[in-house]
């Protein structure tokens, strides 16, 4: 950090020889490493391991230099509004990637599939490539790919562990928004209680969320190879869950920030963004839950 200018608030604070994001990057890349040797059955689940300690080690040495900083007060309103347009592009970024998956969704459910049945030019499809398959979702494809061994698999009803979760994530909505109102308030009693709410849901959803996974995996014979089923569900439900220990994780920081004294009702920019995150995270999974477990 530049001391020069650590307390001179009339300048732009610009960290220097940050060795974080490369340290992120490689963190990225080991994680991804162990996500395709898992799925590709080259190793078990503790190849996420090595990925998962970097990114948990970057973030901690991360947040504490950002925090030091912050409470230095080498951050002027200059710096602030630069955060939460970053956080706002990040936001929007999130918005494409998810409109990406709902849009595979809805082309396999209303193109393909249809297609594939004999609907458009039944000359190349009906006639000539699957000329028993019927238009069906959910569906494994017309080859039968995955699912048990005679092909087939169970969905898991939107009714049941599905909606609990979603009344998780939801309810931590409100907790949050609770919380910030108290910061803003000045009520840092309340902003306490509700904010450790808002992370203890958000790791219960995660711990539902994994229990119906593996009794997808082991019951229902519902897999990632399960056809485009299969591949659409987990691509669609495990990025949300991803992102829900991410948040939780970041909320926590928060709390023990708060519980520290940090914050101010005029000047709480990581509550703010952790916050929007949080809610964007609630948006995408509230349509998730209609689309892929309910319709």
């Amino acid at each position: 950090m530049s001391t020069h200018t650590a307390h001179d608030a009339s300048k732009y604070y610009v960290p220097h020889s940050s060795p974080w994001p490369i340290y992120g990057s490689v963190g990225l890349f080991a994680l991804m490493v162990g996500a395709v040797s898992f799925m590709n059955e080259w190793a078990s689940a503790w190849a996420f391991l090595p990925g998962a300690l970097l990114i948990f080690s970057m973030f901690f040495f991360w947040f504490r230099t950002v925090i030091g900083e912050n409470q230095a007060g080498v951050y002027n309103l200059d710096v602030d509004r630069s955060f939460r347009m970053g956080m706002i592009w990040f936001i929007m970024s999130e918005v494409l990637f998810f409109a990406v998956f709902f849009g595979a969704l809805f082309y396999a459910r209303n193109l393909s599939v249809p297609w594939l049945s004999g609907d458009g030019v039944k000359i190349f499809n009906k006639l000539l490539l699957w000329r028993d398959y019927d238009a069906a979702w959910p569906t494994n494809g017309p080859g039968v790919i995955g699912g048990h061994a005679n092909g087939t698999f169970e969905t898991i009803p939107a009714f049941g562990l599905p909606a609990w979760n979603t009344a998780i994530l939801l309810t931590s909505g409100v907790t949050i928004t609770i919380a910030h109102h108290a910061l803003r308030a000045g009520n840092r009693a309340v902003l306490k209680v509700f904010l450790a709410a808002t992370f203890l849901l958000g790791f219960l959803f995660v711990f539902l969320q994994a229990k119906e996974y593996i009794h997808a995996y082991h019951e229902l014979g519902l897999k990632l190879s399960t056809g485009i089923y299969g591949s659409t569900f987990f691509m669609l439900t495990g990025f949300p869950g991803l992102h829900v220990p991410i948040g939780a994780f970041m909320l926590t920081v928060i709390w023990l920030r708060c519980m520290n004294g940090h914050f101010t009702p005029q000047r709480n920019f990581a509550f703010e963004a952790v916050a929007w995150y949080w809610h964007f995270v609630d948006v995408v999974w509230l349509i998730l839950f209609v689309f892929v477990y309910w319709i």
